[in-house]
């Protein structure tokens, strides 16, 4: 069956359309185009290199158009495509070489060095460049090879891609994402947030992370709709190309949509094409949204887990002015609950874990029968480890991470909810808190913030800024002001480094 392979059937019904601009280079690509360089792609795959159904081949890239090849490539012929992290270490790397098993590793020339010291280290059989003019790179050897190529008839569960997530909890995990999950998320994605044919969205997000891939990449081919690609994040060149290319549809993570907002090109920017604007990765403070919606623009706010296919909710325009906050209702196929610590369904209003079920949702971890049995149970239930809440509409808010959340004197307090009034301070450009143990409260906060640039605070400021807005019981007993806080390529904070650098005992 097809399944995955949404750039072949796309280019199949709308062959002339536009499907890709590859901002750095200025390349603008059809869908026959495109599809025409998977295929090439998908011979070196299968023919040059040896590569069967089920073979593992990774890429260690920032994102390009033989990134997209590769997606495609691997989509037509079985193989797994395992995205890794640009900014993991050679070790860190090492362990997701061993634990996926790859065969192949296709690099680009920035990332040689690490490439050489991986594969002394690693049993991988090849690597392949995606640059130069050797014989050995894949642009030749996709150039040389025919433009057709036969696609693999596969289950609806083998999988496509192999994604390790950032690991702000521990090692990273490999995602087992099967056809049927980025198919149905594409088709999902389409219904439920009404993609168009005339929608155009930049990515600039890296395409080894979920985001990259799912939104908007599968949904927009689905439908035929255009992607403008960024190598990397570029306040100015996005809001550049949002004005050259006609964006509709634009998706950052709360850290992008600050950095954006900020940028000098937002208060001049053309912003007539765009027909709405959506965050997902980590809680959204409201005063960011707020200052988008001032300019004139929907924006909402989405929600979902590279596990469970990343977009899980969805708004109308309407509501996402109404309902601040929150993140939607269900999408379409959808299964959601908040469950309470015994698994009985929360009542209206109550805080439990969010649950999720349906056809996008991943077949669990790679090489970890164990992990994927604490997260998935018997009756098809994802437990997302998110703490949410649903009111009696329906609409579904997130609260914070479980595992983020601490006890201080019995009552719960939820980081994000300090962290987003931390944020609408003048003086303080990033926040972020944890939980520590303590004697009396058993748990307590402590706040790190980092100043905004040519401003200065201290802690006594942030404290007293905080004391009147939240409730005693949340303030931090402790604020610790950083340069810059350490985060991961999808823009969370990674709190573990967070503890490991300020609140272990040699750290003081």
């Amino acid at each position: 069956m097809i399944h995955a392979d949404v750039l072949g059937e796309r280019a199949r019904l709308t062959p002339d359309a536009l499907a890709l601009v590859e901002v750095a280079t200025g390349r603008r690509f059809t869908y026959a185009a495109l599809d025409a360089r998977a295929q090439r792609a998908a011979h070196v795959l299968r023919d040059t290199l040896g590569l069967a159904p089920g073979d593992r081949a990774g890429i260690l890239s920032s994102n390009r158009v033989e990134f997209i090849d590769l997606i495609f490539a691997a989509a037509k012929t079985g193989v797994v495509l395992v995205p890794l992290n640009t900014r993991l270490t050679v070790h860190e790397l090492r362990a997701i070489a061993a634990d996926s098993g790859l065969r192949v590793l296709f690099h680009e020339q920035a990332f040689a060095d690490t490439t050489t010291q991986l594969n002394a280290l690693s049993a991988i059989d090849a690597t392949v460049s995606l640059d130069g003019d050797t014989e050995g790179c894949y642009p030749v050897l996709a150039a040389l090879a025919p433009e057709t190529c036969d696609r693999e008839r596969l289950d609806p569960e083998h999988l496509l891609a192999l994604l390790y997530t950032s690991g702000t909890t521990g090692a990273p995990k490999g995602v087992m994402l099967p056809h049927r999950m980025v198919a149905w998320n594409a088709y999902n994605t389409v219904l439920s947030w009404q993609l168009r044919a005339d929608d155009v969205s930049p990515i600039f997000t890296p395409l080894y992370h979920a985001g990259g891939l799912a939104v908007f990449l599968m949904p927009l081919f689905a439908i035929g709709g255009a992607i403008v690609l960024h190598r990397r994040f570029d306040a100015g060149e996005v809001w550049r190309a949002i004005e050259a290319e006609r964006a509709t549809v634009v998706l950052g993570v709360p850290a992008i949509w600050k950095l954006l907002m900020e940028a000098p090109e937002f208060a001049g920017a053309d912003l007539s094409s765009i027909r709405w604007l959506i965050s997902g990765g980590a809680p959204l403070p409201e005063f960011i949204a707020d200052t988008y919606r001032h300019r004139g623009l929907v924006f909402r706010q989405g929600y979902g887990l590279t596990e469970v296919g990343v977009n899980c909710f969805t708004m109308t325009d309407a509501d996402s002015s109404r309902k601040p906050g929150s993140i939607g209702k269900p999408m379409l196929m959808t299964e959601a609950r908040i469950s309470d610590d015994l698994g009985a369904e929360a009542r209206v209003n109550d805080t439990g874990e969010l649950w999720l079920r349906g056809p996008h949702v991943c077949r669990g971890y790679w090489n970890a029968p164990g992990l994927t049995a604490a997260v998935l149970d018997a009756d098809g239930w994802f437990h997302t480890g998110d703490v949410a809440r649903c009111d009696d509409e329906g609409f579904y808010y997130i609260a914070g991470r479980r595992k983020d959340m601490f006890i201080s004197g019995g009552v719960n307090v939820y980081p994000a909810e300090i962290e987003a009034e931390l944020l609408q301070s003048p003086l303080i450009a990033d926040a972020a808190v944890v939980g520590v143990p303590d004697d009396r409260w058993g748990e307590v906060g402590v706040a790190f913030v980092v100043p905004r640039e040519g401003t200065q605070t201290d802690a006594e400021t942030v404290t007293a800024f905080l004391a009147e807005r939240i409730a005693r019981f949340k303030l931090p007993r402790r604020v610790v002001i950083i340069g810059d806080l350490p985060r991961t390529s999808s823009g969370k904070v990674e709190k573990h480094e967070l503890r490991r650098r300020f609140l272990q005992p040699d750290a003081q």
